[in-house]
């Protein structure tokens, strides 16, 4: 019998490449443009596949702050910002930015390396159990233990992070794992259609809503997202119904659209606490658990219908008794269709809370003293800002000043962290919203603490030729706990610090500095910086010692005066 030998195979359509080329073939199948962070030596295969990608590697100077970009990034998009770093200390500099997008509902991954997983030679040297550290604070954690689960794992983890509650997510990919050789290719991202409420539901709230005297709408931070702006502009200027906005809410309808009664910057208090507390109906639109809900439920008080993707979390103050469950923007398309004006609403008391909420901004908003009052310096930005301009908030007391008296007339034009509430996230936030609308005016409003804490990154801006302004903040102290110190009537210690010149501090990275002396200097200044290509800081001392009269007594006794007939 003649023997022969078989065929050749035919060479394979896909050889094989590294695990960490085929990860990046992931997310280049996953619409990624952008991986902010910075790379270690377990990242090496992993950064040489990126250099010959269609990605673009944009290195921070510091992994929090690539953290905090990825997650805006996700924030303006809707799709996945990635963010890159080492492992141990690396993996952990990105913890604070991992809560900030999970908290925040910003789709975000972050990959981390590792040590080799089959074989160490190197004990436990910078190995901390990064997967376990993440799995609190993320939708998905996990390391990746062969090449071949690359694209399950890839696929997966996006379609966690941006789907409702979008969050963070976090994959490790160990040094011996990328640098193995794989077969394999990227799985395709599939077509979801959110689920849309029971029409039993729908006309349930839609009769509820027409038969009430008071109704109020109160949008959150889920409506904020998922393109719910032009049903629920479209809802208010139909049916009339008054609307007040929590401070993630903020811009999702029109601050100037007359149905707006203003935003629930305090806690309680505020002129839009009294349009809340006469209401007999609230429409609570988007309602997120990191936010509490302006208002205290009580039995046998105030109806709450609930309008979210999701169902209620039911705890003492918040216990809905009609719950609308479905994609927000069709719910609201929905009630559109079904409710209609009624002649038996009485939206008096509303008009006259608004009324009285925007003389008592416009008093302040003139105001001559100097250093600025954040009211007169709130007025001005406003002022200098494009409408379609984005003003990027880092945390401190001015937070509460931009959310109660800004005017946003689109969704996410104010970027505002009301989940985490961390400082340092200010400036990297503007940057990547710069990167995502180049085309648009961009400012970052900081305080001299929180503006610290990542100021190494105006080099990255610098570097990259990001058009930005840095509008920061100074009265040389922890401003929002030492008004907390104050209030509590204890004496001021341990919160007042130095700075440096921030006009040469900006200089030194090759930025323009410049220096506020006047009120009335500063939107002509803005306006200068906005025109002019590069990086700014503008150092503006500013004043909150009248923040605890203001805040605590004056709008509280003014609002108390407000009663309903």
């Amino acid at each position: 019998m003649d023997w022969e030998l078989p065929p050749c195979p035919a060479p394979p359509e896909n050889p094989a490449v590294k695990s960490a080329e085929l990860l990046v073939r992931c997310l280049e199948a996953e619409g990624v443009r952008y991986v902010f962070g910075i790379p270690g030596e377990e990242n090496l295969d992993l950064l040489d596949a990126l250099a010959d990608s269609s990605i673009e590697v944009v290195v921070t100077r510091h992994e929090q702050a690539a953290g905090f970009m990825a997650a805006t990034y996700g924030r303006l998009t809707g799709h996945v910002g990635v963010c890159l770093a080492t492992l141990g200390p690396g993996a952990l500099n990105l913890v604070t930015a991992v809560a900030f997008a999970q908290l925040g509902g910003m789709p975000m991954l972050t990959i981390t390396g590792q040590k080799p997983v089959k074989s160490s030679k190197q004990g436990q040297f910078q190995i901390v159990d990064v997967v376990d550290t993440m799995q609190p604070i993320t939708k998905f954690t996990h390391s990746i233990v062969s090449g071949a689960n690359i694209p399950g794992r890839v696929r997966e983890a996006v379609r966690l992070a941006e789907e409702e509650r979008p969050g963070a997510v976090h994959l490790e990919l160990p040094e011996d794992v990328a640098a193995e050789d794989v077969l394999g290719e990227p799985l395709h991202r599939s077509l979801v259609r959110r689920p849309i409420a029971e029409h039993k539901a729908i006309r349930a709230a839609a009769e509820r809503i027409q038969a009430a005297r008071r109704p109020l709408a109160v949008v959150g931070a889920a409506a904020n997202r998922k393109l719910t702006c032009r049903m629920l502009r479209r809802l208010f200027e139909q049916t009339g119904i008054p609307f007040v906005t929590t401070q993630m809410g903020k811009g999702v309808a029109d601050d100037l659209n007359p149905c707006c009664l203003g935003n629930a910057a305090l806690s309680s208090g505020d002129f839009v606490h009294r349009a809340i507390e006469a209401a007999d109906l609230i429409i609570n639109i988007g309602h997120d658990v990191i936010e509490k809900p302006p208002f205290v439920m009580r039995q046998g008080g105030t109806d709450v219908i609930h309008v979210n993707f999701f169902t209620a979390a039911v705890d003492p103050v918040y216990f809905p008794q009609i719950e609308v469950v479905g994609d927000i923007a069709n719910t609201i398309w929905q009630l559109t269709e079904r409710v209609h004006r009624q002649s038996h609403w009485q939206f008096d008391f509303f008009d006259r809370v608004r009324e009285s909420l925007q003389q008592h901004i416009a008093e302040d908003a003139v105001d001559e003293r100097f250093p600025i009052l954040p009211q007169r310096l709130v007025a001005e930005v406003r002022k200098a800002t494009p409408e379609r301009g984005i003003v990027a908030l880092d945390n401190g007391i001015y937070k509460i000043w931009f959310a109660r008296n800004y005017q946003a007339r689109f969704s996410n034009c104010l970027l505002l962290d009301n989940a985490l509430a961390t400082m340092g996230a200010g400036l990297p936030s503007a940057m990547a919203a710069k990167l995502v609308h180049p085309d648009r005016c961009v400012t970052a409003v900081c305080g001299d603490g929180g503006f610290m804490m990542n100021s190494q990154e105006l080099e990255t801006a610098v570097r990259m030729g990001i058009d930005v302004t840095v509008l920061l903040l100074r009265d040389d102290a922890y401003g929002m706990i030492k008004w907390k110190q104050q209030h509590m009537g204890l004496p001021n210690y341990g919160l007042d610090f130095g700075n440096p010149d921030f006009v040469k501090y900006a200089e030194s990275y090759g930025a323009h500095g410049h220096r506020l002396t006047a009120a009335a200097e500063l939107a002509p200044l803005l306006q200068k910086c906005h025109a002019t290509p590069g990086v700014h800081v503008i150092d503006a001392p500013v004043d909150y010692s009248d923040n605890d009269r203001v805040l605590n007594e004056e709008i509280t006794k003014l609002s108390a005066a407000l009663q309903p007939d």
